[in-house]
C-alpha cells in the first residue's frame, strides 16, 4: 500500500494557517481586507488587526451585516475575506449569502470557521453540519474543505486568486500534517489520492481525511486495498477522480457533516447517474447530542475502526 504519511505526531490548528496566509497575502495585495463579527480571536486574526488595522471591519455580532458589508467592499474593488463561525455565517446570513454573494456573483471569500462539531459541548446551535448542503445549491460558489495546514494555506491562496465567490470551511480541531512531495500543489476542483487501492475507495475531506488514511491501513492488514481520495473541493467536484473511484466497485464517503446534501450527496448524485456502485455515506444522521467532538466521532463511528467496518460492509455488496 502506497500512502501519504504524517510528518510527525504533532497536531496543527488550521486556523493558524489561515491567519498566517492571509497576512502574507495582504502584505502583497492592498485590496485584501477582512470582515469579522466580533470573531477576531476565534478567527486567529489578531495579528492581521495589528499589522493592518485600517483593513479590518468588525461589525459586531451581526452576521447578516457581516456578509452584506463584504459584498459592498467587493463591489468597491476590495478582496474581502469574511470570517466567522460557519454555523452563523451560513445559518443566520443565508439570505445575504444567496442574494448579495451568490446571485450577485461578487468576489467575496467566506471563511466558515470552527465548522462541523468543533464547538462540541456548545451543542447543535453551534454545530455546523448543514453548511455544505445549503451552499451546494449555489452552483457558482466554490466550496473548499481543506484537510491539513498545508492544504488550508494553499486553499486560501487559491481563493484569493479566484475571481468570484468562494467558501472555505476551516475547523478549530487540530489535525496532523500530511507529508507531500516538493512539487505538490493545490488546485480548486482537483482531488488528491493519498492511498492507492483497487478494492474500494474512501472519499473524504477536512478533519476526516487522516482518519480515512488510518482506516485504509487497518484494511490493508486484512488484504483489502482501499484507495483514499482527499476531495477537498466539494464544488466543483473532481468527476474524473469519482469515476475512477467507481471503477474500484465500492465507495464510502466520509465527512464531518450531515449525511444529507454534503460531500456524500454530491458524490452519490454523480455515481447514481453515471456508474452506480455500492455506496455508504458516513457522517452525522441529523442533530447530534451535546458532547466533545471526539465523543461524537466515536459515537457515530467516524473513527478508523468504524470507517474500516463500513468499507468491509460496502465491499461485501460488490457484484
Amino acid at each position: 500500500m502506497s500512502a501519504v504519511e504524517q510528518t510527525t505526531d504533532e497536531l496543527f490548528d488550521c486556523r493558524e494557517s489561515f491567519a498566517q496566509t492571509i497576512e502574507a497575502l495582504a502584505a502583497e495585495d492592498p485590496r485584501i481586507v477582512t470582515v469579522v463579527s466580533d470573531s477576531v480571536g476565534s478567527s486567529k486574526l489578531g495579528g492581521f488587526r495589528t499589522k493592518f488595522p485600517d483593513r479590518m471591519v468588525n461589525v459586531g455580532i451581526a452576521e447578516q451585516t457581516l456578509v452584506a458589508v463584504g459584498a459592498g467592499l467587493a463591489n468597491g474593488g476590495k478582496v474581502p475575506f469574511v470570517s466567522a463561525a460557519s454555523c452563523f455565517i451560513t445559518g443566520r446570513a443565508m439570505e445575504q449569502v444567496k442574494a448579495d454573494i451568490a446571485y450577485s456573483n461578487v468576489n467575496v471569500k467566506l471563511i466558515g470557521q470552527s465548522s462541523g462539531v468543533a464547538y462540541g459541548e456548545l451543542g447543535p446551535t453551534h454545530h455546523s453540519i448543514e453548511d455544505l448542503a445549503w451552499l451546494r445549491l449555489f452552483n457558482n460558489m466554490k466550496l473548499i474543505v481543506p484537510a491539513d495546514p498545508w492544504q488550508t494555506s494553499e486553499a486560501i491562496r487559491a481563493a484569493a486568486a479566484h475571481d468570484g465567490p468562494v467558501f472555505v470551511r476551516i475547523s478549530r480541531m487540530k489535525v496532523p500534517a500530511l507529508e507531500r512531495s516538493a512539487d505538490a500543489r493545490f488546485e480548486i476542483g482537483s482531488a488528491e489520492t493519498l492511498v492507492e487501492g483497487d478494492d474500494a475507495t474512501i472519499i473524504a475531506n477536512g478533519t476526516m481525511v487522516h482518519r480515512a488514511v488510518a482506516a485504509a491501513r487497518l484494511l490493508a492488514d486484512e488484504g483489502i486495498a482501499t484507495r483514499v481520495v482527499n476531495m477537498a473541493t466539494v464544488n466543483p467536484l473532481d468527476e474524473a477522480a469519482i469515476a475512477a473511484a467507481a471503477d474500484t466497485g465500492a465507495i464510502v464517503t466520509l465527512e464531518e457533516h450531515s449525511v444529507r446534501g454534503g460531500l456524500g450527496g454530491a458524490v452519490a448524485e454523480l455515481v447514481a447517474t453515471t456508474n452506480p456502485v455500492p455506496m455508504r455515506i458516513l457522517g452525522f444522521p441529523g442533530f447530534v447530542p451535546t458532547g466533545s467532538a471526539e465523543f461524537l466521532f466515536d459515537h457515530f463511528g467516524l473513527n478508523p475502526a468504524g470507517i474500516a467496518d463500513a468499507v468491509r460492509q460496502t465491499v461485501a455488496r460488490k457484484r
